[in-house]
Protein backbone atom coordinates (compact mmCIF):
# COMPACT_ATOMS: atom_id res chain seq x y z
CA UNK A 1 0.00 0.00 0.00
CA UNK A 2 2.73 2.40 0.88
CA UNK A 3 4.67 1.71 -2.40
CA UNK A 4 1.01 2.96 -4.50
CA UNK A 5 0.72 6.08 -2.41
CA UNK A 6 3.76 7.21 -3.30
CA UNK A 7 3.18 6.59 -6.47
CA UNK A 8 0.33 8.86 -6.32
CA UNK A 9 1.67 11.24 -4.57
CA UNK A 10 4.53 11.18 -7.26
CA UNK A 11 2.20 12.03 -9.79
CA UNK A 12 0.55 14.83 -8.58
CA UNK A 13 3.61 16.03 -7.96
CA UNK A 14 4.98 15.63 -11.04
CA UNK A 15 1.27 17.10 -12.59
CA UNK A 16 1.46 20.28 -10.19
CA UNK A 17 5.01 21.00 -10.51
CA UNK A 18 4.73 20.98 -14.84
CA UNK A 19 1.55 23.36 -14.00
CA UNK A 20 3.08 25.64 -11.39
CA UNK A 21 6.09 26.33 -13.34
CA UNK A 22 4.36 27.08 -16.46
CA UNK A 23 1.77 28.79 -14.89
CA UNK A 24 4.76 30.95 -13.25
CA UNK A 25 6.53 31.96 -15.91
CA UNK A 26 3.56 32.24 -19.31
CA UNK A 27 1.31 34.31 -20.30
CA UNK A 28 -2.51 33.60 -20.64
CA UNK A 29 -2.08 32.84 -23.98
CA UNK A 30 0.92 30.50 -23.86
CA UNK A 31 -0.72 28.40 -21.02
CA UNK A 32 -3.64 28.33 -23.21
CA UNK A 33 -1.60 27.65 -26.75
CA UNK A 34 -0.10 25.29 -24.09
CA UNK A 35 -3.18 23.44 -23.34
CA UNK A 36 -4.00 25.06 -20.04
CA UNK A 37 -7.30 26.27 -21.25
CA UNK A 38 -8.18 26.83 -17.63
CA UNK A 39 -6.96 30.14 -16.92
CA UNK A 40 -9.23 31.80 -19.79
CA UNK A 41 -10.12 34.83 -18.27
CA UNK A 42 -7.93 35.13 -15.68
CA UNK A 43 -6.14 38.14 -14.04
CA UNK A 44 -2.28 37.30 -14.50
CA UNK A 45 -1.62 38.13 -11.06
CA UNK A 46 -4.19 35.34 -10.43
CA UNK A 47 -2.85 32.94 -12.61
CA UNK A 48 0.86 33.29 -11.02
CA UNK A 49 -0.76 32.65 -7.88
CA UNK A 50 -2.28 29.40 -8.60
CA UNK A 51 1.24 28.86 -9.89
CA UNK A 52 2.83 29.72 -6.72
CA UNK A 53 0.19 27.45 -4.94
CA UNK A 54 0.76 24.26 -7.43
CA UNK A 55 4.51 24.50 -6.99
CA UNK A 56 4.25 24.74 -3.02
CA UNK A 57 1.81 21.63 -3.25
CA UNK A 58 4.50 19.69 -4.93
CA UNK A 59 6.47 20.29 -2.36
CA UNK A 60 3.71 19.49 0.73
CA UNK A 61 2.65 16.58 -1.27
CA UNK A 62 6.25 15.10 -1.29
CA UNK A 63 8.42 15.92 1.68
CA UNK A 64 6.57 16.05 4.76
CA UNK A 65 6.00 12.51 4.60
CA UNK A 66 9.39 11.84 3.16
CA UNK A 67 11.32 13.56 5.90
CA UNK A 68 8.65 12.93 8.90
CA UNK A 69 8.52 16.38 9.61
CA UNK A 70 4.64 17.54 10.10
CA UNK A 71 3.61 14.48 8.18
CA UNK A 72 -0.03 15.60 8.37
CA UNK A 73 0.19 18.24 5.74
CA UNK A 74 0.69 15.23 3.18
CA UNK A 75 -2.99 14.55 2.76
CA UNK A 76 -4.01 17.85 3.56
CA UNK A 77 -2.22 18.90 0.47
CA UNK A 78 -3.75 15.90 -1.84
CA UNK A 79 -7.11 16.84 -0.10
CA UNK A 80 -6.39 21.13 -1.27
CA UNK A 81 -5.28 19.37 -5.15
CA UNK A 82 -8.66 17.53 -4.80
CA UNK A 83 -10.65 20.82 -4.19
CA UNK A 84 -8.65 22.30 -6.80
CA UNK A 85 -9.64 19.45 -9.48
CA UNK A 86 -13.57 19.83 -8.36
CA UNK A 87 -12.84 23.91 -9.32
CA UNK A 88 -11.27 23.17 -12.71
CA UNK A 89 -13.78 20.24 -13.61
CA UNK A 90 -16.52 22.62 -14.04
CA UNK A 91 -14.06 25.20 -16.08
CA UNK A 92 -13.25 22.36 -18.59
CA UNK A 93 -17.00 21.71 -18.88
CA UNK A 94 -18.08 25.17 -19.55
CA UNK A 95 -15.47 25.16 -22.31
CA UNK A 96 -16.31 21.60 -24.03
CA UNK A 97 -13.31 19.88 -22.74
CA UNK A 98 -14.23 16.77 -22.32
CA UNK A 99 -10.65 14.89 -22.13
CA UNK A 100 -9.75 17.80 -19.70
CA UNK A 101 -12.01 16.92 -17.25
CA UNK A 102 -11.53 13.31 -17.20
CA UNK A 103 -8.18 14.46 -16.27
CA UNK A 104 -9.49 16.42 -13.75
CA UNK A 105 -11.63 13.57 -12.42
CA UNK A 106 -8.65 11.11 -12.64
CA UNK A 107 -6.61 13.71 -10.78
CA UNK A 108 -9.57 13.86 -8.35
CA UNK A 109 -9.41 10.18 -7.75
CA UNK A 110 -5.79 9.85 -7.33
CA UNK A 111 -5.45 12.89 -4.38
CA UNK A 112 -8.78 11.43 -2.50
CA UNK A 113 -6.76 8.51 -2.44
CA UNK A 114 -3.65 9.89 -1.28
CA UNK A 115 -5.71 12.15 1.29
CA UNK A 116 -7.15 8.70 2.41
CA UNK A 117 -4.36 6.64 2.72
CA UNK A 118 -1.38 9.08 4.56
CA UNK A 119 -4.83 10.26 6.52
CA UNK A 120 -5.04 6.45 7.83
CA UNK A 121 -1.48 6.38 8.59
CA UNK A 122 -0.99 9.19 10.90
Amino acid sequence: MNNILWAGQIILAAVFLYSGIFKSILSEQQLIARGQTGVVGLKPVTIRIIGICELMGTAGILLPWWLNILPFLTPLTAACFGVLMLLAAPIHYRLKEPRNIVVNLFLLLIALFVAWGRGRQL
